[in-house]
């Protein structure tokens, strides 16, 4: 397979301070990459040195193989589309659409087909006419895509573009940017803090923190198989306690005691190899309320503060003996009508589900 972006060794600094450090990465030709990552990783930076806007310190960016080293925005074969969007209020939405092409010199008759085609690409067949402001949030975002997309570039650069719309919008949004990468063809990098985003629409995601990746994977093994702490606590929700290591056994887990006296068998990351301090995280989908099959779990009992209900989502807020706030996630397939807040429950979990990492100072 082909890669239409391929990253090496970029560093971007601002005098004394690095934005972008040391990052290597390749993009599948047809794929949809997402980089993600929170506020001040590093990430819009990275995304604007692909795009031109920004010159690396050091490192190479090549698009289907070509160094893209001095390349001005406008001669480099990727298209942004922005957070804001930036519609032009004062054209309709064929203009908006074709306005590159017209920068371009494309001929009349050409521009027209290519508008009409790319919108009934994006599923907004008949919307040339339409003004902006008649449009609603999700056609005004796929009016943006096809802007860039009637230019046909080779990669697509997208810079957080679901974050000024409401939830529920953002929520149809996912399935509509996915569905719409996969029709298209085109090659899509997705920047994003939004964890839920990257994990719904990627067929890889990197997680970028303090300038650099932890870790690159498709959205499974991020969420199954972490690579750092960082990346276990930061992709989906995650339970944390610190403990120490008091027996290894030969299947790869240990057994830890916690600092409030727990003993918990787990699987154990590489970097636990030869430490005694250990950070284990657990997700809250993993703890199993009142299970009736007890053979080979952790188990200990927890005390519900709130229901924190919400549909499918729902979770119960416990508290240890000691004191240490533990979410638990409320299963579908069981009704627990009966648990109330004050209430005392047991909760188990299998050593698979947890993972420990060296812990972290």
């Amino acid at each position: 397979m082909t890669n239409d972006l391929s990253v090496r060794a970029l560093v971007k600094r601002f005098g004394e301070f690095t934005a972008v450090d040391d990052v290597s990465f390749d993009v599948p030709d047809g794929s949809f990459f997402s980089i993600l990552g929170p506020s001040g990783c590093g990430k819009t930076t990275l995304l604007r040195m692909i795009a031109g806007f920004e010159n690396p310190t050091s490192g190479t960016i090549e698009i289907r193989g070509r160094d893209m080293l001095g390349v001005p925005p406008n001669r480099r074969p990727v298209n942004l589309v922005f957070q804001h969007l930036a519609l032009f209020p004062m054209m309709d939405v064929a203009e908006n659409v074709a306005f590159g092409l017209k920068r371009r010199g494309t001929a009349s008759a050409e521009v027209r087909r290519r508008t009409e085609a790319i919108l009934e690409r994006v599923g907004l067949p008949g919307f040339g006419p339409k003004r902006v402001d008649q449009l609603s949030g999700g056609q005004k975002q796929r009016v943006a895509i096809a802007r860039c997309l009637v230019l046909e570039p080779s990669v697509l650069l997208l810079d957080e573009p679901l974050g000024a719309l409401d939830l529920k919008l953002r929520e149809q949004m996912k399935v509509e940017l996915k569905k719409l990468q996969a029709k298209v063809g085109t090659t899509f990098v997705y920047i994003t803090h939004d964890q839920s985003e990257a994990l719904v629409m990627s067929d890889h995601v990197a997680v970028m923190h303090n300038g650099r990746f932890e870790q690159v994977g498709t959205p499974q093994e991020l969420y199954g198989s972490p690579e750092t702490p960082f990346v276990a606590e930061f992709v989906g929700d995650n339970n944390r306690w610190r403990g120490s290591v008091t027996r290894t056994l030969d299947n790869g887990e240990v057994l830890i005691t916690t600092d409030e006296g727990y003993a918990f068998h787990t699987r154990a990351h590489r970097s636990c190899a030869g430490s005694s301090r250990v950070d284990l995280f657990l997700r809250p989908e993993a703890m199993r309320i009142e299970p009736r099959e007890c053979t080979g779990l952790n188990l200990f009992d927890v005390t519900v503060r709130s229901i924190l209900f919400d549909g499918a989502n729902s979770r119960l807020l416990t508290v240890t003996g000691e004191d240490r706030e533990l979410i638990v996630t409320l299963p579908q397939n069981r009704r627990f009508d009966h648990i109330r807040p004050g209430d005392t429950v047991c909760v188990g979990w299998h050593p698979e589900s947890g993972i420990c990492f060296r812990a972290e100072d």
